[in-house]
């Protein structure tokens, strides 16, 4: 007996559980709604749809690198507790998605939930991400992921800290595919993951971003009581000078090089290009922190216990 699809839609809406569950369940309970939901409630896939309200903060960020290192890509999968982003299962079903993201095409979230999922395709990407809710018991959800193609030689390098509470994908530009550009790669995620720029260098800054901390520094020194007798050409000197101080801070290749602070990073980076025997440059990188943005969920833990026995 061939089921009705809308059927289908309908139940996969109503539960949350997958759509070839969701078919299934209907061809088992002839086409009998009530009796559907039933029979995926009994096999834990309706729980879903009651968990999809609960707010996922915590997680991980995982990072896939293809084996020719030309396509690398960051995904960051949220979970309700920090219980399950440590659990071997969840890690699976993240480093699944990064290689997803690796090999799609999408261009925003929208799309590659659509997509099929590479692990079955009987399912896309958003109905897999229903099958692991109800495998786990816990909210889900792929908040983001970005993938980097790479163009010309070089590298791509990834860094994970924390057991993935951070990660950083770089790309790096060099004449050279030399076996250093992996530590410095490295070392300089390591920096972003600290240290966390906003930009690679002051000529990456936008004018918007330079007028209006001016803007801020200038109402700070005027306010200044301390300031009262100073000229305008003085005032505007310090204006300057706190600008260019935190333009190093926020510019990753003019800060201090966290395993040297002797020296800048664009300094450490110049000292392995002489080593290799060409210049490095820094193309790209994106830093994923997880539940950075995120409003996370605090409970009392008797209030939970008393709510799960109510």
């Amino acid at each position: 007996m061939a089921v009705d699809m809308k059927k289908v839609k309908e139940l996969r809406e109503m539960t949350g559980a997958g759509m070839m569950d969701c078919k299934k369940a209907l061809e088992e309970a002839n086409s009998d709604m009530d009796k559907a939901v039933e029979l995926l409630r009994e096999k834990g896939l309706a729980a879903s749809a009651k968990k999809a309200g609960r707010i996922a903060a915590e997680g991980i960020v995982e990072i896939y690198l293809s084996d020719d290192n030309k396509v690398g890509a960051i995904v960051e999968v949220n979970s309700e507790t920090d219980f399950v982003a440590k659990n071997q299962k969840f890690r699976d079903y993240v480093a699944e998605v990064a290689k997803q993201a690796a090999n799609s095409s999408a261009a925003n979230m929208e799309e590659f939930f659509a997509e099929k999922w590479e692990s079955d395709t009987a399912f896309t990407v958003k109905e897999a991400l229903s099958q692991q809710v109800a495998v786990i018991g816990e909210n889900l959800n792929i908040r983001r992921f970005e993938r980097y193609t790479r163009q010309n030689s070089g590298a791509l390098v990834s860094y994970i800290h924390g057991g993935g509470r951070i990660g950083v994908l770089i790309e790096l530009a060099c004449e050279k595919e030399d076996t250093a550009l992996e530590e410095l790669g490295k070392n300089i995620a390591m920096q972003i993951a600290a240290l966390n720029p906003q930009f690679i260098a002051t000529k990456d800054v936008p004018q918007e971003f330079i007028d209006k901390e001016t803007e801020i520094l200038t109402i700070q020194a005027k306010e200044d009581p301390k300031n009262a007798s100073k000229p305008d050409n003085i005032i505007a000197k310090m204006i300057e000078g706190r600008l260019k101080k935190e333009l190093k801070e926020i510019c990753l290749i003019e800060q201090a090089y966290v395993k040297d602070g002797d020296m800048t990073v664009k300094q450490y980076m110049d000292s392995v290009a002489k080593q290799i025997g060409a210049p490095i440059e820094i193309t790209r990188y994106v830093r994923f922190e997880t539940g950075e943005g995120l409003e996370k969920k605090e409970e009392n833990f008797a209030d939970e216990v008393a709510k799960a026995i109510q």
